[in-house]
């Protein structure tokens, strides 16, 4: 894996969320967006998995806390999805929690109340993991 397979599968799901967007515009709940997202991501030969549960352990024992992930493309790149006024510290702090708890490299963090997704409703992520990985 490199850096560069990771970032052309971010460049594509922000594509496939931007279309979505285009599509059915903002103002509907984030789930709506999810099973969009998810349907275009998977007719296009991605594999997704989508609102599973998010291990946590504490000192050797496991939390049940039902933390979820709402979209996980490849095994790779966590997605979470808002559709709020504006994205705030706490949703990146979460998708950064996220990454960190499942050990993934890349997070796309992507907020569907917007006028442009590509502009303005959409952040990205990386981890040590990406940054250890070699570039091409």
């Amino acid at each position: 894996m490199t850096q560069k397979k990771i970032d052309k599968l971010s460049y594509d799901i922000i594509g496939f969320a931007i279309e979505v967007h285009k599509e059915l515009g903002p103002g509907l709940l984030e789930s709506v967006y999810g099973k969009c997202l998810v349907h275009l991501l998977k007719q296009n030969g991605y594999h997704v998995q989508s609102q599973q549960a998010v291990p946590l352990f504490f000192k050797g024992l496991e939390i049940d806390c039902e933390l979820r992930y709402d979209i996980l493309v490849n095994e790779l790149i966590i997605i979470e999805l808002k559709t709020v006024d504006a994205l705030l510290p706490i949703h990146e702090a979460q998708l950064l929690t996220y990454l960190r708890l499942l050990q993934k490299p890349k997070g796309i963090l992507i907020n569907f109340n917007c006028t442009n997704i590509f502009k303005e409703g959409q952040r990205t992520f990386v981890t040590e993991i990406y940054r250890n990985l070699p570039a091409e």
